[in-house]
């Protein structure tokens, strides 16, 4: 199996240092390079990262520094401090919460996760966010976007759920600002994390 290709960012040079030294040397992980903050455009390069992991310090999140996850780059999997912290990565478009202490072997588990397109959260750190209640829908979901909601948790693009619909890109997108609009979230990570809450998708 190929080594999952990693990103590491982190505004401070000691956490970047110290996260890709418990990285590199690893057959299972590549650290294939590293900066500041998970945005910049050879993030959606081809031969780009399969993963970003990203240590946001206790200064907070930047929500649309997430956004190019949604916006067809890689999956962005943040190490938090405290669950509050958790709360707002989800909120902001994070693939995955991890605590900032996690082990390589967690790193590594976590990054080939993510890689396959799946939701990675800590047990610790998502059991408050997880056991807040959920905000009713604004409106129901339609038969489509139930359809859509369930490709969206499968880790599927919006490119990828046209096809499989047999139906435009363009119309994906309709359903997919319907779905967070109905469901009160900010990105597809919350829309799904919500729909599992409010028992809307079929896990």
């Amino acid at each position: 199996m190929s080594a999952v290709r990693v990103f590491v960012a982190a505004g401070d040079d000691a956490a970047r240092d110290g996260l890709e030294a418990l990285l590199r040397g690893r057959r299972d992980v590549e650290v294939v390079g590293s900066g500041p903050a998970p945005g910049g455009g050879h993030l959606a390069d081809p031969v780009g990262p399969d993963v970003v992991f990203w240590d946001p310090g206790a200064g907070g999140l930047a929500r649309e520094r997430l956004a190019a996850a949604d916006a067809g780059g890689p999956p962005v999997v943040v190490l938090v401090a405290d669950s509050a912290q958790a709360a707002r990565a989800l909120a902001g478009g994070a693939h995955g919460i991890l605590p900032r202490d996690a082990d390589p072997d967690v790193l590594a588990a976590a990054a080939s996760a993510a890689a396959a397109g799946l939701v990675v959260l800590d047990p610790a750190l998502a059991a408050p966010v997880a056991r807040r209640e959920p905000d009713p829908l604004v409106e129901d979901l339609t038969q489509r976007e139930h359809q859509v909601l369930q490709l969206l948790a499968e880790g599927l693009a919006n490119r990828e759920i046209a096809r499989r619909l047999s139906i435009s890109e363009h119309t994906v997108n309709f359903h997919v600002d319907a779905i967070l609009g109905k469901l009160g979230a900010h990105s597809r990570t919350e829309a799904v994390a919500r729909a599992a809450r409010l028992g809307l998708l079929i896990l």
